[in-house]
């Protein structure tokens, strides 16, 4: 076969910021929507199986260089099993531990006891410092790239040790608890969705 004909491999693309600067200027929402689902599915379905580190780390850091602003403007009326749903759940709940990571390292430890093999399943180093839940969501996002299925339900294990923290703590918020434990209880649907090869 000559060269000519051989097939071209072209690197998966991920959309940039001028994407989504068109999306938010005030548009019709269903117009936002849809491009919003687009977007997501360019970002999980065009990105999966690449061995790309550039790409992995401009899909992780997405929110940090669009803004989670931006982010919410496009998913975060997507319904939770839904690709561009699972995207905006897993952003926020990168952001928050990014925010917050002595929060966040306190109620995974407090957790840890009650919800044994959810903390397997998470990997989070022991004991689990504010570094350490920084670097653990991070390596579960680069996971959207390589296998979403995983992406989910490592992210849903991690929500459920922080929600069992929570739960644990005397006088805890418990609006603040069953917010943790639905996201959890989501993102693992998402997962199942997934691994069946349902999740759009």
């Amino acid at each position: 076969m000559a060269d000519s004909d051989a097939p071209r491999h072209h690197r998966p693309r991920v959309p940039g910021a001028a994407f989504f600067e068109d999306l938010t200027g005030g548009a019709d929402p269903a117009a936002v929507r849809e491009a919003g689902d687009l977007a997501a599915t360019l970002l999980v379905r065009g990105a999966q199986g690449a061995d790309d580190r550039d790409l992995i780390e401009r899909v992780l850091h997405l929110a940090d260089t669009e803004g989670l602003e931006t982010l919410a403007e496009v998913w975060s009326g997507a319904p939770a099993d839904s690709l561009a749903g699972c995207l905006w759940r897993l952003y926020v709940l990168r952001a928050w531990v990014h925010r917050s990571p002595v929060e966040v390292a306190a109620e995974y430890d407090a957790g840890l006891a009650g919800a044994r093999v959810a903390r397997v399943v998470a990997g989070v180093a022991d004991p689990p410092g504010p570094d350490e839940v920084k670097s653990m969501i991070d390596d579960v996002l680069r996971g959207i790239v390589a296998d979403f299925a995983v992406t989910l339900l490592r992210a849903a294990a991690f929500a459920r040790v922080v929600a069992t923290g929570r739960a644990a703590h005397a006088g805890a918020n418990h609006e603040a608890t069953v917010r943790m434990l639905t996201l959890s209880e989501q993102l693992e649907a998402a997962g199942h969705l997934e691994l069946r090869g349902s999740l759009a």
